[in-house]
């Protein structure tokens, strides 16, 4: 692994046998004390992502999902908190629409993250689990300096989000988001945060809270019901496994959207992308048109496990990817539908300690603030129900107790069986994107953490289009465009390439010692002892 950076102006690595790596230098630390208080990866990595919906809400908050990905010292594990469907969202509910909304109460599918911090908490950590919630209490009470990037997010969510039950009440002063550096406080999220810690989340499924979000949402255009809470509930998946040289990479089964990186590596296997040159826009033009390959069969087939119709053992084939590869042409860049394998606003972190224990996790709110509805308490509900299809007989489309598509995507390295790197980059569906970008760094070019965090990236957005970073070589961008590729280049400052963490092991001693790299493009830090 190669230590220095290699494309100037980038952070340095942080090396140490515990570590935590966050968006946000406030979280970061939270989760760093927790450590040092005795707690474990999984102790950090909860104070982190906790105090996270406090410093950070642009981009998650208590009314979001999460995932996880850990490695418990034997083994990995995987976890699945994402909420599902309210039991009045039958496809009658939805019926005069053809798509979901992007924002408001119909977006709002039960939150699953609290449920998550909870089984995380039982199953694998040491300190109480009110101890995890000091920080994100402290902030809350008696305030924090808000970070510029987050500034700049909440001021852009206000045109959007405005008018949503509870928004403008619970995160504007005057009309008016906070500017960088200046105290936000937010007591009432105290309030329900002391709540959830006390009861160990009983309260926000079963208890006060939940009664206080379901009266909420029937007073202003909303459908839940008590039982749409308390029927709510975590689930431990095996983690999706795919190898790429000598790692494999995991992600969490659907309905996470992690099998897109895996499909697209697998093509890129198969097309041998590895003849050209790294960094060449020969390699990334097998890249870009290897992630429209996997796009095109997981917007068709991708569901809620229990409604999938194709078996992800089938969209993982590498008989099946190949013929996928075949369509793509090394020369020109095309357009792809889906194929036929039956016959073969987000927050991430990461966390290690010198016991071996690593864990990959994300949380999020979707798109921003999320739906833009908020609960009183500072409950801020995600739009992750926008994700659903109103297609009849689409594998994802609504009903009810139905998990949608989802776009947050932990990721997990492994060499030989044993744990590599917890990483994962943030942005909608630049996540799978930027798993395979972080991948070939890491696995085909031997860079570290931070160094793969600090390379420019490409993106395909929502619509289709191709972007790249203002970083991104003229002669790279050029050379795509000779391709066939129409190519917008983003400004420096733009935040459409999300942001990463990382952390990755270096050494196979009994005290692991490990790399850490987090993300400039947005406040993040990775620190360490």
């Amino acid at each position: 692994m190669l230590i220095s950076p290699p494309f100037g102006g980038g952070r340095a690595p942080v090396l140490a046998r515990n570590t935590v790596a966050s968006s946000q230098p406030l979280a970061t630390q939270a989760g760093i004390e927790a450590l040092q208080n005795g707690g474990n990866a999984v102790d950090a990595a909860l104070a982190t992502a906790i105090t996270l919906t406090v410093v950070e809400p642009t981009m998650n908050g208590l009314g979001g999902d999460s995932f996880a990905i850990l490695w418990d010292g034997k083994k990995l594990h995987g976890l699945n908190a994402s909420g599902r469907a309210p039991a009045a969202w039958t496809p009658e509910y939805f019926s005069g629409k053809d798509a979901m909304d992007p924002i408001g109460w119909n977006t709002v599918t039960v939150p699953g993250m609290v449920s998550g911090w909870i089984a995380l908490s039982k199953k694998f950590g040491k300190l109480p689990f009110a101890q995890l919630f000091k920080r994100a209490i402290d902030y809350s009470e008696n305030g924090f300096p808000v970070s510029p990037v987050i500034a700049r997010q909440w001021r852009e969510a206000i045109p959007i989000l405005k008018n949503q039950p509870g928004f403008s009440e619970s995160f504007l002063v005057d009309g008016k988001a906070p500017q960088a550096g200046q105290i936000w406080r937010y007591p009432a999220q105290a309030t329900t945060l002391k709540e959830i810690a006390s009861t160990e989340g009983e309260s926000f499924y079963k208890g006060p809270l939940a009664k206080s979000m379901v009266d909420f949402a029937q007073a202003t255009g909303g459908c839940f019901a008590m039982q749409d809470f308390a029927d709510n509930k975590p689930d431990w998946v095996e983690p999706l496994a795919f190898d790429y040289g000598e790692y494999t990479l995991h992600e969490i089964p659907p309905n996470g959207s992690g099998i897109a990186a895996q499909m697209a590596l697998g093509i890129l296997q198969a097309a041998n992308a590895k003849q050209y040159p790294a960094n060449s826009a020969q390699s990334i033009h097998l890249q870009i048109e290897a992630m429209r390959v996997a796009f095109a069969d997981v917007y068709t087939y991708l569901s809620d496990a229990r409604s999938m119709q194709v078996p992800v053992t089938s969209l993982l084939d590498r008989n099946y990817l190949a013929t996928r590869a075949a369509l793509i042409d090394h020369q020109k860049a095309g357009t792809y539908s889906a194929g036929d394998p039956h016959s073969g606003g987000t927050v991430y972190l990461c966390a290690a300690d010198e016991s071996g224990m690593m864990i990959s996790y994300i949380q999020s709110n979707f798109k921003g603030f999320g739906s833009g509805v908020v609960a009183p308490g500072g409950i801020a509900f995600h739009n992750r129900g926008m994700s659903f299809s109103l297609q009849e007989g689409h594998p994802n489309q609504v009903s009810p107790g139905k998990r949608p598509f989802h776009t947050i995507l932990p990721a997990f390295l492994t060499k030989d069986g044993k744990p590599s790197m917890a990483f994962g980059v943030m942005g909608g569906n630049m996540q799978p994107q930027g798993h395979i970008q972080f991948v070939m760094r890491f696995v085909d070019e031997y860079l570290n953490p931070q160094a793969c965090s600090d390379a420019p990236r490409w993106r395909i957005d929502d619509l289709g289009k191709l972007t790249v970073e203002a970083a991104m070589p003229q002669g790279v961008v050029d050379g795509l465009r000779a391709l066939g590729h129409e190519v917008a280049v983003q400004p420096t400052n733009s935040l459409d390439f999300g942001s990463a963490q990382a952390i990755a092991k270096l050494t196979e001693d009994v005290q692991s010692a490990f790399i850490a790299g987090s993300d400039h493009r947005r406040d993040g830090l990775a620190a360490g002892f």
